[in-house]
């Protein structure tokens, strides 16, 4: 993991479009268009699937406005949510966490097997970090172009 791996800053928010209608009047933030649907992760209790949405925006520093979960470790809660890093590694990357004091909150397994991503917290600073494999670089990507209606579709792309 390296500092110039964080690609974006995640916020849950019970209410998506009026954060980043927000952000644009604020900071001139504009979007792409909002993805995502039920995703299969494993959390500290088990499977589960959990309906996942959120839209990244096209300015950079970028953020990702998440809608919120509830009784998920995605409800709203204030301030940043998450940071997301790209990673080479994410079984490795997590496993420095772990070694680190981080706890393992939610994981998912892509279609090769490996892990896609996964999300951790400091015990000590409460910082929650996302790991999210490289390969979905591409797909992300698109994610972060000028609005084009995306389809909402399964959320690997998440």
């Amino acid at each position: 993991m390296k500092a110039e791996d964080l690609f974006h800053l995640g916020i849950v928010t019970d209410k998506p479009e009026a954060t980043r209608m927000e952000l644009r009047a604020l900071f001139g933030y504009e979007w792409g268009d909002e993805i995502g649907g039920p995703i299969a992760v494993t959390v500290p209790d088990g499977d589960t699937v959990v309906d996942l949405s959120c839209a990244y925006s096209v300015t950079t520093p970028r953020i990702e406005v998440v809608r919120s979960v509830p009784g998920t470790l995605w409800e709203q809660a204030p301030g940043i949510h998450h940071a997301g890093y790209w990673s080479d590694d994410v079984a490795a990357d997590a496993e420095k966490l772990v070694r680190f004091g981080f706890v393992t909150e939610a994981t998912r397994v892509g279609s090769d097997g490996q892990p896609f991503f996964t999300f951790h917290r400091s015990a000590t600073t409460g910082l929650r970090i996302e790991l999210v494999s490289r390969v979905a670089q591409p797909r992300l990507q698109r994610c972060w172009a000028r609005p084009e209606r995306l389809s909402r579709g399964p959320a690997e792309a998440h």
